[in-house]
Order: C-alpha cells, then sequence, then structure tokens
C-alpha cells in the first residue's frame, strides 16, 4: 500500500530521482527497511550501509524516507566537470532547506559519487559537528542569519550572534546522512581510517549476500510481469 502511494506521488522526491521503484518485499528487505527507517527517526540518526552494487540500499533509503514522512530526499547528480565547487553548491543548497525549512531531509550518498576525496572531509565534518567550515562566504550567512531570526527568537535564542549557531542545530536535528558504500576492495577500508566520522557517527547496517528465498521472490516476480 505505501510502495503503491510512494510510486503514484512521483517516487517521493520533490525536486529529483521521481522514477518509480518496483520492490520486493522478502523477510531481508523488510528488515533492511525497518532498519533504516528506525535510524532516520533518531535524533542525529545517520547510517552507513555498507554492501555491494545491485542490493537495494539507495531504493530502501528512499522508501525509508517516506515511510518518515514528511522527510526529502537529496542526492546530488553528477555532471561533466563536477567537482568540489560543485559539491559545495549542492551541499549550501541543502544546509539552507534543511535549516531553514521544516521538513527534516535526508542526504543519500554512495562512494561511486567520490569523484574527490574531499568530498568526503566535506561528508566528515556534516557527520561530526554538522557545518563545513567557511562553507558560506559572509553575504550569504548574512542572509541565513536575517531568515532565520524569527525562529531563533521564538526558540528563546535572544541574541544575534547565536543565532547561525541556531541555525546549525536546526541542520544537525533534521539532516540525516545515509552513506551507501561497498566494502569491495581497499577503499571502505582506507576511507574509514581517514574519515573516523564516517563510521564513529553512522549507524552501520551490513547487506549480506541475499538468501535464495529472497533470489526466488524476485525470480518470480520478474516472469510474472514478462
Amino acid at each position: 500500500m505505501l510502495l503503491h502511494s510512494y510510486n503514484s506521488e512521483g517516487g517521493g522526491d520533490k525536486e529529483q530521482n521521481r522514477s518509480e521503484m518496483s520492490l520486493v518485499f522478502f523477510e531481508d528487505c523488510i528488515q533492511h527497511l525497518m532498519r533504516i527507517a528506525r535510524i532516520l527517526k533518531q535524533p542525529r540518526g545517520n547510517a552507513l550501509l555498507v554492501g555491494v552494487g545491485g542490493s537495494g540500499r539507495r531504493s530502501m533509503a528512499k522508501f525509508a524516507a517516506y515511510i518518515n514522512e514528511p522527510m526529502d530526499t537529496f542526492q546530488i547528480e553528477l555532471k561533466k566537470n563536477y567537482k568540489e565547487k560543485e559539491f559545495q553548491e549542492d551541499i549550501k543548497r541543502l544546509l539552507t532547506s534543511t535549516g531553514l525549512g521544516e521538513n527534516e531531509q535526508q542526504f543519500v550518498f554512495s562512494d561511486n559519487q567520490i569523484v574527490s576525496e574531499n568530498f568526503l572531509e566535506d561528508i566528515n565534518n556534516l557527520l561530526n559537528t554538522g557545518e563545513i567550515p567557511n562553507l558560506f562566504p559572509k553575504e550569504e550567512k548574512d542572509a541565513i542569519i536575517d531568515e532565520i531570526a524569527d525562529k531563533a527568537e521564538k526558540a528563546g535564542v535572544k541574541e544575534k550572534t547565536q543565532y547561525y549557531a541556531y541555525f546549525v542545530k536546526q541542520c544537525r536535528a533534521k539532516l540525516h546522512l545515509v552513506l551507501v558504500f561497498s566494502p569491495v576492495g581497499n577503499k571502505f577500508r582506507e576511507r574509514a581510517r581517514q574519515f573516523p566520522s564516517i563510521i564513529n557517527c553512522c549507524t552501520i547496517d551490513w547487506y549480506l549476500p541475499w538468501p535464495e528465498d529472497a533470489l526466488y521472490s524476485v525470480a518470480s516476480r520478474e516472469f510474472q510481469q514478462v
């Protein structure tokens, strides 16, 4: 029922990734889905989904966010010459909409989107402190302070010098990072050592090979659609 609603509403994303999903809810899939949904429900809940490609990690993350509505899903879109500058512009847009908006947001980020290891430095900072140092230039930071002033005052923040700290607090409270990484090769181990927050600040969900009954369920669905 929920999956039908998700697909009928255009994929649950307001800005991107609106394609419909065709999920087969075998037992292992449901367990992973519920784990992600519970993580997203927690204050500052972030997840690290570890498994090989094609195991449905991103699809389940998007659907878990839909279960926890109102929660939007944000993903970057790699284009030609997409580098650190473009990545930080996307992060600024994400943080602005999260800190100033009403809904919680899920940021799904996979290891095949790591064009530069500097991306992970920013992710590490977001997980650890909720902000990226010197991300916003002064004029953009001042605009954020002006826009959040009323909300900050209603929340009991009286000093203008604390408005930006309140904005960061809102981002930490309402933004959930879901990292989709593969354990294959040495990269995962190296990145875990170099950027410890992706381990320390995330709840890890390991995706083991699907059991035979799961493969049978998926195959049966495919044959039914032929």
